[in-house]
């Protein structure tokens, strides 16, 4: 099915766009950053913390994309990814948190937990497209 976008999905895939650039080049700079040494103390925090903030740039954007939707079965579609991805990857954080405090299984960094988010939006376009028309 080849849908139009609407004027909220056209600024939602601009966004997420830039930001997907904008992330790629934080990350880059920041392993550059620190596999080089070029930085320490409070800047070595905020070269740290920008690709952070670039993904939390991602929830803020899907934030405003469900603002802005007019559209009342599209928003319903997008806040059911998102239910998905918050279910799938609190889950998975949750049991493995409590895996890894019984010494079940190694560390992980926190930031998988945003890797699993998205893959739980993934699931949930699955899940709309499997379930599509059945509303």
């Amino acid at each position: 099915m080849n849908m139009k976008l609407t004027p909220a999905g056209r600024r939602y895939t601009k966004r997420i766009l830039l930001l997907s650039v904008v992330y790629a080049i934080t990350l880059l700079v920041a392993v550059y950053a620190f596999k080089h040494q070029l930085v320490a103390g409070a800047s070595a925090w905020a070269v740290a913390v920008l690709p952070g903030l670039s993904i939390s740039g991602f929830f803020v954007v899907i934030g405003r994309y469900l603002v802005e939707e007019k559209d009342e079965y599209l928003r319903m579609l997008m806040i059911r990814q998102t239910l998905w991805a918050s279910g799938f990857s609190l889950s998975i954080a949750t049991i493995w948190g409590f895996l890894e405090s019984f010494d079940l299984v190694g560390h992980v960094p926190v930031y998988w937990v945003s890797v699993l988010w998205f893959g739980g939006l993934g699931l949930g376009a699955c899940a709309n497209k499997l379930t599509a028309g059945k509303f």
